[in-house]
């Protein structure tokens, strides 16, 4: 589980023209992204030692110790920023981290399979889980609640939901 990833952030580019970032975290307490370093990119080859700064709209004015100028700054604008799973926090047993979520098969309360996730989305109201139904293209949206999602299985790699009527 140690060489594991999970992506906290974002670098969002430039802020200013002295090699500052803007920093988009994931993180549940967005300030949690800074105590993951160093961070790395999605092929691990680059690493980033994060000093948050300041909070700014949508997210932080950032350091790394490896970036001084705005050229820089700007060339690592699109970065998606990973942590090692082992530094991040247990989770209580009814909370999830995303990245585990994707990719599970969905079943019904029935035995059905449905399909599976393929993403997780929260747009500020809730988590929804989009499915991908069957061997199509297309997808669902489900409210990631208790009440429809009753039994995720995280070492049998499985979800069993009970979606609302009409919602598949």
């Amino acid at each position: 589980m140690s060489d594991e990833k999970t992506c906290v952030g974002a670098i969002a580019g430039a802020y200013g023209v002295n090699g500052e970032l803007r920093i988009k975290s994931y993180c549940a307490r967005a300030e949690d992204i800074e105590t993951y370093a160093p961070l790395s990119d999605e092929s691990g080859s680059r690493h980033f030692h994060l000093a948050l700064i300041r909070p700014i709209k949508n997210g932080f004015a950032a350091r790394i110790t490896e970036v001084s100028t705005k050229e820089q700054a700007d060339a690592l604008k699109g970065t998606q920023l990973y942590a090692r799973r082992d530094q991040l926090p247990s989770l209580a047993d009814d909370e999830f981290y995303y990245a585990d979520l994707i990719g599970l098969a969905v079943y019904d309360s029935g035995g059905v399979r449905l399909g599976q996730v393929k993403s997780v989305q929260n747009h500020g109201a809730a988590d929804l889980l989009e499915l991908q139904l069957g061997t199509s293209a297309t997808t669902a949206l489900l409210p990631f609640t208790q009440a429809t999602v009753p039994l995720v299985d995280l070492a049998a790699g499985r979800i069993i939901v009970d979606p609302p009527e009409g919602a598949l």
